[in-house]
């Protein structure tokens, strides 16, 4: 199943990729919010499965500025640092024997359309896979996690790495949480609908250069151990958001740095997913 914020609403998304507005098909069943449909994970899956054949409006026809975060108001978001080797490697960093955790504050998601606007600093991007959970628990065991998620977007982690390396200790959560800089989406896509939902490529490009493309099999932590290590510790609420970290590719590894830029189109991607399209504009 694929499920969209389109409008503010919950769509559904149709294998003929159109979408068909959930909350007026089911009579009010569901409401608008595309968040409070977590909560009720499993009478969603049940009773939106029938309506996959129904003809709705062509997702083609649908203006970019419509797309919203199809997790806009999560509880809680965790992100996972240093979570593939090369992008380890390329920041001179030692890969993790445990999970490297922080947040990004909620008010830095965004949809997957539009601009975004660069602080003072250096501005990298880093393409990830984003997980949001469909059903909450604690000590989630690994070979039970997916089955917790609800699907599977496409995020941007993008940092503002003078800040994030000033002072005596990383400041992650703070410089990675600028307005903007959580973006997510098109689509929210279930687990079942990939073939492997361990191994799924994803990349970017900046004006058409590509400058990263990977794929989530290379994960150190891969999504399911990502779940059972953070519900050991804290538990997961239905809705809830997991960046998942970066593939090689991001700036601050470059020779020399590359950082974006006013004017720069940062295109993101997830096979399975669809693309984000995102232009850079400077602060006034």
């Amino acid at each position: 199943m694929r499920l969209a914020n389109i409008a503010n609403r919950l769509t559904l998304v149709t294998p003929k990729n159109e979408a068909v507005d959930l909350p007026q098909v089911t009579g009010g069943v569901f409401g608008p919010s595309i968040q409070d449909c977590y909560e009720r994970w499993d009478e969603l899956l049940e009773l939106a499965r029938p309506f996959e054949t129904m003809p709705g409006k062509p997702l083609a026809d649908i203006p970019f500025k419509d797309f919203g975060n199809p997790a806009p108001r999560p509880r809680q978001v965790f992100a996972i640092g240093l979570n593939y080797a090369a992008h380890a490697a390329e920041v001179s960093l030692a890969v993790p024997q445990d999970l490297t955790v922080f947040t990004k504050f909620s008010s830095s998601l965004a949809g997957p359309y539009g601009t975004v606007t660069l602080p003072p600093g250096t501005v990298d991007w880093e393409v990830e896979l984003v997980a949001v959970i469909g059903r909450g628990g604690a000590s989630i065991p690994a070979e039970r996690a997916w089955s917790y998620v609800a699907g599977i977007t496409i995020g941007q982690d993008l940092s503002e790495r003078t800040m994030q390396s000033a002072g005596p200790a990383p400041q992650y959560s703070l410089a990675k949480s600028f307005p903007g800089f959580g973006p997510a989406g098109p689509l929210l896509v279930t687990p079942d609908e990939f073939e492997d939902p361990d191994s799924i490529e994803l990349g970017c490009a900046i004006n058409g250069e590509v400058v990263q493309k990977g794929n989530t099999s290379d994960m150190v932590f891969p999504v399911p151990e990502i779940i059972a290590r953070l519900s050991k510790v804290t538990q997961l609420f239905p809705g809830d958001v997991i960046f998942t970290g970066t593939p090689p590719g991001v700036g601050v590894g470059r020779v020399p740095q590359r950082f974006l830029a006013p004017g720069d189109e940062l295109v993101t991607y997830m096979r399975g997913v669809g693309e984000m399209r995102h232009r850079m504009q400077a602060s006034s």
